[in-house]
């Protein structure tokens, strides 16, 4: 029966493969979402971009944005059209996942029309205008990726066009110089925390005035919010966030044994 199952779903899935365009191929980081297809290819030994770390917007002409985050290097490109049975929301949520389940780092989160004109992301970011959709049907997401492939990034965006078609895009750039410190932003730091409810940073294992400042940036976007603090310097971690004026109250300690430090939501 298993047999079965596998065959039918080769044959099933076989015209939706066949369909990719010419050349084209998956990510080997990014596992393609079933019924899906590429519409879209482009790979370049050196190519060096630009990505937004905040909402863009075109201001006397110019695009405009918080931060950003530029490197240089090997570079691919590619757009997949994704089944009418699912929407672009879902599958870019589940690529997001699976990668933070590899402990990729997320640089920059944005969904909706926080993230700015889709317009722009299309045409200015990535030189696409089939990635022109409304504004609200949008979601973008910088990601760095796990040792040993620290020095590569990875930008997902989707979005869902008039005619209702979906579509993911993705863009994998491996640096050629090392990418050195790249910090979140505050707003990504306290959107992982109302999503999932946890923070895992193992690498932070003492307070570092960056990471400090960050880090309460983002918890004082939510004065609600309470937290328990978990790590063996959770309580170093605890005093530095109330001298940038975290109140208090909102700090716990947790569980000392754990690698870096944790922030979980306290409910």
């Amino acid at each position: 029966m298993r047999c079965f199952s596998a065959v039918a779903l080769l044959i099933l899935s076989a015209p939706l493969w066949a369909a990719d365009v010419a050349g084209s191929r998956d990510l080997e980081v990014l596992q393609r979402f079933p019924g899906s297809q590429i519409v879209g290819f482009r790979e370049v030994a050196e190519q060096e971009r630009i990505y937004p770390q905040g909402a863009i917007r075109r201001i006397s002409g110019k695009l405009r944005y918080e931060r950003e985050v530029a490197a240089q290097g090997a570079f691919t490109a590619l757009t997949y059209e994704l089944p009418r049975s699912h929407s672009a929301n879902e599958v870019f949520r589940a690529a997001r996942e699976a990668l933070q389940a590899q402990q990729a780092e997320l640089l920059y989160w944005c969904e909706g029309r926080e993230c700015g004109s889709s317009s722009l992301w299309a045409n200015s970011v990535f030189d696409n205008a089939t990635l022109t959709g409304s504004d609200d049907q949008q979601a973008y997401v910088l990601i760095r990726l796990a040792e040993p492939r620290q020095d590569s990034l990875l930008a997902l965006y989707s979005i869902t066009r008039g005619n209702r078609r979906a579509y993911l895009h993705a863009e994998l750039l491996s640096a050629d110089a090392p990418l050195g410190e790249v910090l979140p932003t505050p707003a990504t730091l306290l959107r992982q925390l109302r999503e999932s409810g946890e923070l895992s940073l193992p690498k932070q294992s003492e307070p570092s005035e960056a990471w400090v400042e960050l880090l309460s940036r983002s918890l004082n976007l939510d004065s609600t919010l309470r937290v328990s603090l978990a790590g063996s310097a959770a309580e170093a971690w605890r005093i530095a966030l109330i001298d940038k004026r975290v109140r208090t109250a909102r700090l716990e300690l947790g569980d000392a044994d754990v690698s870096g430090l944790r922030v979980s939501v306290l409910r």
